[in-house]
């Protein structure tokens, strides 16, 4: 066992640089959605979900940025100036651009209401969090010396994960954080990978649960967080760090869904007054032409969801 331990030890260290990831896209009732992909840079849509950052090197961020704005979406995000359309009770499939076996910990999943306005330009360090899935040790005895995690069945399904919308969540636009939480290395402490995508809930929910801020979410102190936190040493029960579960929260099975095509973006801004009665279901988006050619959403003024179209280069790591 000893042995055994030391090879996967040196393991560890050995995938550091290959440890980076992103979401790559999220699925939702078989339409594909764009995630920012942080190694094309400017080759970027404008008009994507994911939100923009300046993690080039597909890194963490660290217990030194808790109190920080680069906890809530990664280093230096900006705003997606898309959303993605999912009705309350349905799930969303994250796709992540792979994820190494030795990185094990938690996968965490919020949202936060933007307002009516939408998410594109809502500041982030406003956004309050409420955690609606995690997953964290699943099985201490399995997969030794470490145990299973939930980056662990992350990594069987294809490197992606599941998370369904509560069906009391209410109708608006949101901000879905998801998150690998790295438990690896005790020297330097858990390894954070935030990453922000907008949608736009649909359904007949009337809850918005209280939330918390960003920069609130985690502190050392917390047990799951704790620097003297050694996973490598075996651990036979773990809480996963972050504020409790919502009571509506729904626990589901990981599935890895192929879409059947790309989906429609939604853009908001609508041009109701933001405390007017009037249902977001009735906005329609006037069309904009992309850099190269291709016809995109802009700003919602009545009428249907404008169709968006994936425009990138082929072989540049979509």
């Amino acid at each position: 066992m000893a042995f055994l331990k030391t090879v996967l030890l040196a393991a560890l260290g050995a995938t550091t640089v290959s440890a980076h990831s992103y979401v790559l896209d999220i699925d939702i009732d078989e339409k594909s959605y764009v995630g920012f992909k942080p190694i094309n840079g400017s080759i970027n849509d404008p008009v994507i979900v994911g939100w923009k950052t300046s993690a080039w090197d597909q890194g963490w961020v660290g217990k030194d940025s808790y109190s920080t704005s680069d906890i809530i979406c990664h280093k230096n995000a900006s705003n997606a100036q898309g959303h993605a359309p999912v009705a309350a009770g349905d799930k969303v499939h994250i796709q992540w651009n792979g994820w190494p076996q030795g990185h094990k910990g938690p996968v965490v999943d919020y949202l936060a209401p933007c307002g009516a306005e939408g998410c594109q330009s809502v500041n982030k360090t406003s956004l309050e969090f409420f955690k609606i899935n995690q997953g964290g040790l699943v099985n201490s005895t399995a997969m030794q010396p470490f145990g299973e995690w939930a980056t662990d069945q992350l990594i069987a399904n294809n490197n992606s994960w599941l998370v369904e919308i509560p069906d009391t969540v209410k109708p608006g636009f949101y901000v879905l954080r998801t998150e690998i939480i790295a438990l690896h290395n005790s020297t330097t402490g858990a390894q954070h990978y935030p990453q922000c995508l907008n949608l736009e809930v649909t359904g007949n929910g009337t809850e918005v649960p209280a939330g918390i801020l960003g920069e609130q979410l985690y502190n050392t102190m917390q047990p799951g967080l704790d620097q003297r936190l050694n996973i490598t040493a075996g651990i036979t029960s773990y809480l996963v760090p972050g504020p409790t579960i919502i009571p509506d929260a729904v626990s589901i099975s990981l599935t890895n869904p192929i879409p059947t095509g790309t989906g429609s973006v939604v853009t908001a801004t609508p041009s109701i007054p933001p405390n007017s009665s009037t249902s977001l279901a009735g906005v329609a988006a006037t069309t904009t032409r992309h850099r190269n050619g291709g016809a995109l959403l802009s700003r919602p003024t009545p009428g249907p969801h404008v169709d968006a179209r994936r425009w990138y280069h082929q072989g540049l790591g979509f």
